[in-house]
């Protein structure tokens, strides 16, 4: 899966991206408990870019460079961005 096949309110089985920056990263609470949260540009092997959404212990697995892949994600749009993340079942592996 490329970024240019993602549609909003769409499951991610699978894809495969290089983060470009990772952004701070900031606590919040919520009904469900506490954490942390930091967006990340990254780009799919055809240069395409999408945000990411980075929860808790996955922040500091990423930094710039490092390729990730993605599996049983979840797509979602914000503020008319598109941005994916790995929802409540999905997975983050970093690859390098």
């Amino acid at each position: 899966m490329f970024v240019k096949d993602l549609k909003s309110r769409a499951a991610v089985e699978e894809i495969e991206l290089e983060i470009v920056s990772v952004g701070e990263s900031r606590s919040f609470a919520s009904g469900r408990g506490e954490g942390k949260v930091a967006n990340a540009a990254a780009k799919d092997s055809k240069g395409d870019e999408v945000s990411v959404t980075l929860w808790n212990e996955q922040i500091d697995q990423v930094k710039e460079g490092s390729k990730i892949k993605i599996e049983k994600g979840w797509a979602t749009e914000y503020q008319g961005n598109l941005q994916i993340s790995t929802g409540k079942f999905g997975t983050l592996t970093v690859l390098d």
